[in-house]
């Protein structure tokens, strides 16, 4: 959520910030607001000084003996109208709140400004793509004949949802191991494990409501009509992330590095007709995710920390990717800055996103009220970063075409081999 001082003192700065993300600042609404929350506060003042003053009065005339009730019900008629005011105000401020929760992050001055992800802009490459001497498979031909079963999982749960078994379901496990163990044996992460349902304050800390709840799976708790608003998590990010929510952290506990390996639920609302075939676009996906809570001089620092420890996977499995930094218009509603990490995939040649790396500065840290406890003793906001470490499917979908060979199997790359057991190749079943 976005400071509320900020667009009172530099509400056309601000507006001009979301402009740049593709977003009109209704400023009349904003004015309109806090117009009216500085008049209802300021008579709720004036009315208490008056009715401190009377009550005063009171005291005077009862102590001279004197007739004190004209005074009295002036004292009452206040007392009605300051009740008015008090009870009027949390409305308003709450109108105020949800008017805040609906704006995005503002920029940071580092981020290309475009209005979809034809302005994001290339940092590095890594790697360069293979050749093949053969007509080149997509992994779903490919997986068929390891395990990957979409009209089984399509049979179980409907469209974009996926049955693995055998060969390529052991792939896959191992994949999350092997970054699990990467993220917190070399990168300093503390390995978590976290609740896949949450309540909707949670969602509201992390900034996916009230703006996307249609891209959330909710859940209702059968028989139990008191649970409340409940949801199935889009990505470990929410429940790390709120790890530290009304927390007020000691100086020296920063930085906090978390990561976790667990399913993410997402409807993908948004996204009919796109990437329908195979894994690229699933309701139910596997990430390791990373999350850093750091001082906020440090949180630029931690990003470029962050994309490195994703790349570092990627090169461990010796799998081609660039690098990109998102411009204003594509980014996520969250995100001050955000880099996406894009994997080569040779049956579509082109780069595909593995990960997302992104600070959102205090954005989130706002809406959770997670702050420590700075130099001077005071109570400060912290800097909030997320980052996949990987999306788990989308790299089994990477190592399926990077690793192919004529006859139908694949290699398996050498930093994977311990965990699947000493296995080189996966051969498909005859």
């Amino acid at each position: 959520m976005l400071d509320v001082q900020l667009l009172r003192s530099q509400i056309e700065t601000v507006a001009a910030r979301l402009a740049s993300r593709g977003l009109t600042l209704d400023t009349s609404t904003f004015a309109a607001l806090e117009d009216g929350r500085k008049s209802l506060q300021t008579r709720t003042q004036e009315l208490q000084a008056k009715r401190n003053a009377l009550s005063k009065q009171i005291g005077m005339l009862k102590g001279k003996g004197e007739d004190a009730s004209a005074v009295l019900a002036d004292v009452a008629r206040l007392g009605d109208e300051l009740k008015a005011c008090e009870q009027a105000l949390p409305g308003l401020l709450e109108k105020m709140e949800a008017f805040l929760l609906g704006l995005p992050n503002l920029p940071h001055e580092s981020v290309p400004v475009g209005e979809d992800e034809s302005g994001n802009v290339e940092v590095r490459r890594w790697g360069s793509p293979g050749s093949f001497d053969f007509e080149v498979r997509d992994h779903v031909e490919i997986g068929a004949g390891l395990g990957l079963d979409f009209d089984t999982g399509a049979r179980l749960s409907g469209s974009r949802f996926t049955f693995m078994r055998g060969k390529v379901a052991r792939l896959h496990r191992a994949l999350a191991q092997f970054m699990l163990d990467l993220q917190t044996g070399e990168h300093g992460y503390t390995e978590c494990y976290t609740p896949y349902i949450v309540n909707r304050d949670i969602l509201v800390g992390t900034g996916q409501l009230p703006k996307f709840r249609d891209d959330m799976f909710w859940v209702l708790r059968g028989g139990d009509e008191q649970a409340g608003e409940q949801y199935l998590i889009s990505t470990s990010e929410i429940s790390l992330t709120n790890s530290v929510r009304d927390q007020v952290l000691p100086l020296d506990a920063l930085p906090v590095k978390l990561t976790a390996h667990s399913p993410c639920f997402r409807s993908e609302a948004g996204s009919a007709g796109r990437d329908t075939r195979g894994m690229i676009r699933q309701h139910q996906f596997d990430k390791v995710e990373m999350v850093q809570i750091v001082h906020p001089e440090k949180s630029y620092e931690a990003l470029e920390e962050m994309v490195g420890h994703a790349e570092t996977v990627l090169q461990r499995l010796g799998l081609p990717y660039r690098v990109v930094a998102l411009c204003t218009g594509d980014m996520g509603f969250s995100a001050a800055k955000t880099y996406d990490l894009e994997v080569w995939l040779p049956a579509q040649n082109t780069y595909r996103e593995i990960s997302s790396c992104s600070n959102c500065e205090a954005f989130q840290a706002r809406r959770m009220q997670a702050r420590f406890k700075n130099v001077n003793g005071k109570n400060e906001l912290v800097h909030t970063l997320n980052g996949s470490g990987l999306a788990v499917g989308r790299t089994l979908v990477a190592v399926l075409e990077n690793y192919q060979q004529a006859d139908g199997s694949v290699v398996i790359p050498k930093a994977l081999v311990p965990y699947m057991g000493g296995i080189e190749v996966l051969e498909p079943a005859l």
